[in-house]
Parts: C-alpha cells; structure tokens; sequence
C-alpha cells in the first residue's frame, strides 16, 4: 500500500478529520513534517481534505539557523500554494521567566501557538508529523524518568485539535518517500547533540536494544498503546471511587482516610495524585508527595506542608486546602481531552468532570436540571468527536440571546467580571469542526440551541469530581 493511502485509512480509521476538513499543517523545516506536507498534499489533490495552511514557530534558539527554518519553511507554502502563519517565541527567556525547562516551554509555545494559528485559518485541526520512533523514545524517555502508567501512556493519534496522522509510519519510510520526490528539507545539528538526552536514546541506546529486537520501536510503541489503554480503565474505575471518598470544600476537598487506605495502591495513588493537582493548581506531583499523603491515610503523620497545599488528619477525614496566601488560583496550563457521546471524562486540571449524553424527550432530561451541577441540553447537530479544552485566546462564540453575533469569549469574561487566573479554569466544550458548543457555566452556543420540533438532544453536564 502506497504511503499517502496508510495515512489516509489511518486518518478515517481514528476519524482524525471529517472528509474535506481543514487542515493547517504545523512545519519545522526538519524531515518528518516536510514529509507530512507533502502526504496530505497529496490527500488534497484528491479531495480529501483540505490544507488551510502552514504554520512554523520560530523558536529563536539558534540564531541564524532558526530564521533560516522560519525561511524555508515560507518558499515550502508558497511553492505548495498555502498561507504562511509564523510567530516567533524567545524560549529560553520564557523557560529561565518560568523556571522551567528549555523542552516544556517549547512545549508549552507551540501549542499554544498551535491554537491560536489554527483560529486565524478556520481549521478543524493541526497536523504534527509525530512518527512511531517519536512514540517509541518518548517511552524510552518518561521511564527512565521513573513515569508511571500515564506517562508511559502513547502520544494519542488525535487530542482535539491537535492530530497526529504518522504514528503509525517510520522515521525511515518519510527519509525513503523524501527521497523518492527529490524533496529537500532542513537538518537541525542540535538533533544530534548527545548532551539531550533524548538524542542519546535516539543515536545510541535504540541502536543497541534493536541488536536484541530488531522490531524493538513496534514493540515500544504497543507497550505505550497498552499503558494508554490501561490508564484510561483505571482512571475511569478511580473515578468512580473518588466520587465516594472525596467532598468539595471551600479552598480544596476532604478525603475519607479509611476509605483511601483500602483502596487498591493503584487506585489510591490516582486518587491522591488528582486531588493535589486538583487543590495546589500544580501541573504535576511527585510519587513522593503522593506516598506522603497516602501514609498520612494510614495511621502516619498529622500533618504534611506541600509546596502549595497542606494536608491535615481529623479523626478518620484528611483535609487537604491551599496555604495560607495561596487563595487565588492560578492559571491553569493547556488541557485537551476527548468527549464521547454517552461519555465522560475527568477534567483535573479544573477539579471537573464532563459528561455528555444523547436523549429525545424533555423528560430524559429533566432529573439533570433538578440539579446544582451546570447543565446545558443542546441540539444533536453537534459533529462528533466533542472535545473539552482550556480557553485559548482568540475564542468566539454566538451566546443564546445576542441574535446570532459574536463575542469574544475575553469580552464575556470582562463582562461576567471574571478575573484572568480563573479564566483558565473555565471547560470549554467543542464539536468535532471546534465549534464552541458551550463554554461550562457560562453559556451555550446559539449554533446549538434546540428547536422545535428536534429529534434528539445533548445534555451536557459538569460536575465536581467529589460529587456524587
């Protein structure tokens, strides 16, 4: 099978895009997103999809090197017919800004770059060209970080906005299609700089584990698959088990001691980890902080300080609020998450869960508007597959009431008096096409509102994830 064809069956199979969907293509210059423009050219030519353009982020780490990439990368639209969005980020000023490494604040730019380049084109989505050998050394890479089962998790083919169509193609195949087309592209020197330390996984560490497996990337990748899959079940068993041991309070959440100790180490340890996200607003926990805590339900310490929370023990109930000082939240990092329909899913970043269901009468409904949880019964005209993400600059909708006109989801903020940190915290949920569905607490789309006469209906909910 011709390559262009995998990645099309791969595209329809994950339902990555609807049939005709724009696509903005996100190009660094280097040879496995040169390649990816290249296929979904060819996708295009055929009426697949549609390229909305090419997006490079000009990290401005090496100097004239860097704006060569940005260079490059415009001849590549231009000679392919496609606009050309590019911005430029100083990274290491924003890393040493944040206190945080070189690799997240790339991280954190592109994607948020990603967003904002894809709302200037219209586009449904932002094709990366991640490969099987970048799923296989990011395994490599979160264990001998001492990740567990959510790290090790794979690299997913579509998270929102974001799609991944190579995942299932070799760095060696898009080298040999390259080939094939004559088609140059950039090589950046730091990719071998043995300092990194995923180029030491990538040059020297899998060239040797394929002297004991030559298939050893195939197999590293199912093993993220596998650890994907299994994260997934836990945490929707753990999910369910939290919603009876843990309770909202005012600055954080109470836990029933006895109730965690007896849980699983598995579930308990998810538990504790959602729950310290949840009330320090942290992007992540160490496993020690979370052995801590879960000692704590154990008959250990009274009392342990975090760096943002603290937890006490009362009799049989933990009590785990944010310090003293700490009672503004801060903003939350990015967060995409996939919603099916019935489903659910947990949003920790923001202590929330989203679910979605379909029914066709007024009464299937009624029981969720009885409730305190935001609610939001919305037309079945929605494109699948929702998802559920942080507020991204630029974000617009048409609120019920304003006759069809727009409004910057930053003007509803103002006028709801709702302050910047918290802004962040505040789910959006989307439909397949990214059209804002509804924004949680705040108010639903004009595009989805339910008319007479309709024969089915999504009700949208949110709760807390210490709700029962």
């Amino acid at each position: 099978m011709l390559l262009a064809e995998r990645v099309l069956a791969s595209i329809r199979r994950q339902v990555l895009v609807p049939r005709c969907g724009r696509l903005l293509v996100a190009v660094s210059g280097g040879g496995d997103s040169v390649a990816l423009l290249y296929l979904l050219q060819e996708l295009s030519d055929r009426g697949e999809i549609t390229l909305a353009g090419v997006a490079h982020l000009n990290h401005r780490l090496r100097g004239p090197n860097s704006d060569g990439d940005e260079h490059f990368c415009q001849e590549l639209a231009a000679r392919f017919g496609l606009p050309f969005i590019v911005e430029g980020v100083a990274v290491k000023e924003l890393a040493r800004a944040n206190s945080i490494s070189l690799e997240t604040a790339g991280h954190q730019a592109r994607y948020a770059f990603f967003e904002r380049a894809a709302v200037s084109v219209d586009a449904c989505g932002v094709a990366l060209g991640h490969t099987i050998d970048d799923q296989a050394e990011t395994f490599l890479l979160r264990m001998l970080r001492g990740a567990g089962a959510a790290g090790l998790s794979a690299m997913r083919s579509g998270d929102g906005r974001i799609v991944r169509p190579l995942l299932a193609v070799t760095r060696a195949e898009l080298r040999d299609y390259l080939a094939l087309r004559h088609a140059s592209f950039r090589e950046d020197a730091s990719n071998f700089d043995t300092r990194v330390t995923r180029n030491r996984i990538r040059h020297d560490l899998l060239p040797h584990l394929r002297c004991y497996s030559p298939k050893i990337v195939e197999a590293l990748a199912r093993e993220a698959e596998i650890a994907r899959g299994d994260e997934e079940y836990l945490a929707s068993v753990t999910k369910r088990q939290a919603n009876n041991l843990v309770k909202g309070i005012e600055g954080g959440v109470e836990l029933d001691a006895l109730g965690l100790s007896a849980l699983p180490s598995a579930m308990a340890r998810r538990v504790v980890r959602d729950m310290l996200v949840r009330v320090s607003g942290a992007d992540a926990v160490s496993f020690k902080q979370i052995e801590r805590l879960r000692e704590m339900a154990s008959g250990g310490p009274r009392r342990v300080d975090f760096r943002r929370c603290r937890a006490e023990r009362n009799a049989d109930v933990i009590r785990l609020v944010r310090r003293k000082g700490r009672g503004v939240l801060r903003p939350t990092s990015s967060y995409v998450y996939r919603l099916q329909v019935p489903g659910e899913v947990s949003v920790p970043e923001v202590g929330l869960s989203i679910s979605a269901r379909s029914v066709e009468t007024i009464r299937s409904f009624e029981r969720d508007l009885s409730t305190e949880s935001p609610v939001a019964v919305v037309s079945a005209s929605a494109t699948p597959p929702l998802a559920v993400r942080s507020w991204q600059p630029g974000d617009w909708f048409r609120p019920l009431g304003m006759d069809g006109h727009r409004k910057k989801l930053q003007d509803l903020f103002v006028d709801r008096k709702v302050n910047r940190g918290e802004r962040s915290r505040i789910p959006i949920v989307l439909d397949g096409l990214d059209r804002i569905i509804w924004v949680v607490g705040h108010g639903v789309s004009d595009d989805f509102r339910v008319t007479a006469g309709a024969a089915s209906m999504l009700v949208l909910k949110a709760k807390s994830l210490g709700d029962n």
